[in-house]
């Protein structure tokens, strides 16, 4: 299982939106704190410095749903 850390789950899920949205959206490291603490990423550990670490799948899932919740409050249906 690949573990990443906050930093690299931002940069990792701001890749994703970016090629979904033309370029135009980030995903910062505060975001996927938010994420973490609305329940919608659940740690996979910690890193040797006590700071969280997130599987890459709980991240794609985290990601897609926040994505198409956002898409959905302004009107959007998206796959």
């Amino acid at each position: 299982m690949q573990l990443l850390t906050t930093g690299e789950a931002s940069e990792l899920a701001t890749r994703w939106r970016r090629t979904l949205s033309a370029g135009a959206a980030e995903v910062t490291a505060a975001t996927i704190r938010q994420w973490a603490s609305r329940g919608h990423l659940q740690s996979a550990g910690l890193d040797d410095r006590g700071r969280p670490l997130y599987a890459l799948a709980d991240l794609a899932r985290a990601e897609h749903a926040t994505r198409v919740r956002a898409l959905r409050l302004v009107g959007i249906t998206a796959p």
